[in-house]
Parts: structure tokens; C-alpha cells; sequence
């Protein structure tokens, strides 16, 4: 199984040659429930209508497995990694739908953690091998006021349930780079130029923003990571009013490297968006707005596991 950090090679030491032909990509919004079962059923529905509208790559939100009454009921459907329901049916549908699957995140046990839970978001490719994992670094323990109604204020810790990862980490497709990120992560753009200094051209993003949060930063901070890192941004999320009361935002986007939104599911609720990754017009972007090489300040994490 893929540790977090790690992606494949095509041969011992040696890189992958990535085409250029552009791609169809999905991003896939989801109101999960409580139940497991009904939510990969939601989720197979989504794949099936990406792969209907000519979708090569799609990627789903952030705990669409998953979303709990209370936050201990995902240690409870957690899984050995490499084992269990939810792994083998995000590998199933990539197979037999011939789609490249990023599972937003699901709940991996850790070793002696057992209270808490990797959330991991794997990778997998067209033959349904797993091929990435990325466990979410920076964990979502905050208070929210709400200004109109100050005894409604939300506050959450994650780190209560979940283990941080420490892993950047950068897939190798043969449709670019994948640089993983999480939801809160978006929040920490040092990560970003990590990614990015590793060859990132498509940054994943799956999310669960809050509605007030979502309503002040989603779509400005979805932009800002694009425009800095001339990247596209897939962007899933999770949307509406869930069962255990949580509202979330949705707004589930695709952005390209200059910031632009090319697709997004405005109405609530499941749906998804599809647009056009093209790596040629990246490139040339790149090239005639070269600022990626302009920069003066490097960053290094302090344990840097890459996939060449």
C-alpha cells in the first residue's frame, strides 16, 4: 500500500513522460450522510456521469465517504490501509469505469492512534491501483464567530479525531503532477510553493468549508493558490445541510493557472462541474509569465517525501 508522501514510479529512478493532450476533469460536490453505503452510492452516480461527459480525471470531496452525526463515528468506519469497503470501491469504479479517481479523503487507521484517524485522500489510477496517498497536515481547530447570532458560533477540533500527516506530497499522471492538499490547507501557502517547487501542474483541493467561511474566503483563496502557483485547481466539495446539522458551503470549483474559474456547481447539493486541464496553454503561460522563476525565497519542509 502507499504510505502517505509516496506516488509511483514507472521504473526504478526513472520519470514518467506526460503528454500533452488535454484532458476533461470532474469535480464532484456531495452532501454525505452518516451512512457509508449510501454515500458511495451517491458517489458511483457522480463518477458515472463524469465518465458519461468524457472525463478522464475526477475527483471527489473531502470525507464523501463519511460525514458523521458526531466526529468519532469515523474512527469507527476507519480501515487498514490498502484494505476495506471504501478503498476497494474507489478502486472498482476507476477500473470499471476507466476514470483516474482522487478519493477526497477517507479515515485510515494510524498506528497506535486509536482514537484518532489519518484523513487520507489516495489516488488511483485507470486500472484501480492505488498510486498516491496524502494525509491532511494542518488540522481545522478554530472557533467561527457568527456576528449575527453570537450564540450560534461554531467551533471544531479536528486534531481531536484526526492525526496530522507531515508529507507533501506530488503524484506523477501522465496528465501532469498532482500536488495534494486538503480543505484548511488552502489556508497555508507555503505548502503551495512546496508543491510547486516539486513540479505541481494540478493542485487537488478537496473540502468541507463551513457556510460563513466558505461565504468570506473559498472562491479568493481557490484563486489566490492558482494565480501564485500557475496551477489548476480541482476543488471539490461537500455542500448543503448534513444530518448532523453541519451547514457546509459547496461552490465546488475548477480553476485555471490565471485564476479564472472555468466550472463550478452553483446550486447546492450533489452535482458536479467539467472542464478542460490543458497543459500546453499552462506551459506557455508559464513561459511568457515566467514569475514562478522569479522567486527570491525558497521553502523546505523539514521531511520532504516526493514522487518522481
Amino acid at each position: 500500500m502507499i504510505k502517505s508522501g509516496q506516488g509511483p514510479f514507472d521504473e526504478p529512478g526513472k520519470r514518467r513522460d506526460f503528454c500533452r493532450t488535454p484532458i476533461r476533469a470532474a469535480v464532484l460536490q456531495m452532501t454525505s450522510a452518516p451512512e457509508v453505503e449510501a454515500n458511495l452510492t451517491m458517489a458511483r452516480v457522480l463518477l458515472e456521469r463524469a465518465r458519461a461527459e468524457g472525463v478522464t480525471l475526477a475527483a471527489l470531496p473531502e470525507n464523501f465517504a463519511i460525514m458523521g452525526r458526531k466526529e468519532t463515528d469515523k474512527v469507527e468506519v476507519a480501515e487498514t490501509p490498502g484494505e476495506g469497503p471504501i478503498q476497494a470501491f474507489l478502486g472498482h469504479c476507476a477500473r470499471e469505469l476507466g476514470l483516474w479517481i482522487i478519493g477526497g479523503t477517507i479515515p485510515l487507521r494510524v498506528d497506535n492512534e486509536p482514537e484518532r484517524v489519518a484523513s487520507a485522500s489516495l489516488v488511483f489510477d485507470d486500472h484501480g491501483r492505488c498510486l498516491g496517498r496524502y494525509d491532511k497536515i494542518h488540522l481545522f481547530d478554530v472557533g467561527i464567530p457568527n456576528h449575527d447570532a453570537p450564540q450560534r458560533d461554531e467551533r471544531y477540533r479536528e486534531s481531536a479525531t484526526v492525526a496530522p500527516g507531515s508529507q507533501p506530497t506530488v503524484v506523477p499522471t501522465p496528465f501532469g503532477r498532482i500536488g495534494m492538499a486538503v480543505c484548511y490547507d488552502v489556508r497555508f501557502p507555503e505548502l503551495f510553493r512546496v508543491l510547486s517547487e516539486r513540479g505541481a501542474e494540478i493542485l487537488s483541493l478537496p473540502s468541507a468549508f463551513t457556510a460563513p467561511t466558505g461565504k468570506a474566503h473559498w472562491e479568493l483563496l481557490m484563486r489566490a493558490r492558482a494565480v501564485e502557483n500557475l496551477c489548476y485547481i480541482l476543488a471539490p466539495a461537500q455542500s448543503g445541510i448534513h444530518p448532523n446539522g453541519r451547514e457546509t458551503w459547496g461552490d465546488s470549483l475548477i480553476v485555471d493557472p490565471w485564476g479564472q474559474v472555468l466550472s463550478r456547481v452553483a446550486e447546492a447539493g450533489p452535482g458536479l462541474a467539467v472542464a478542460e486541464i490543458d497543459r500546453t496553454v499552462q506551459q506557455e503561460l508559464r513561459e511568457r509569465f515566467p514569475a514562478l522563476s522569479h522567486r527570491r525565497f525558497t521553502i523546505a519542509p523539514p521531511s520532504l517525501n516526493l514522487a518522481d
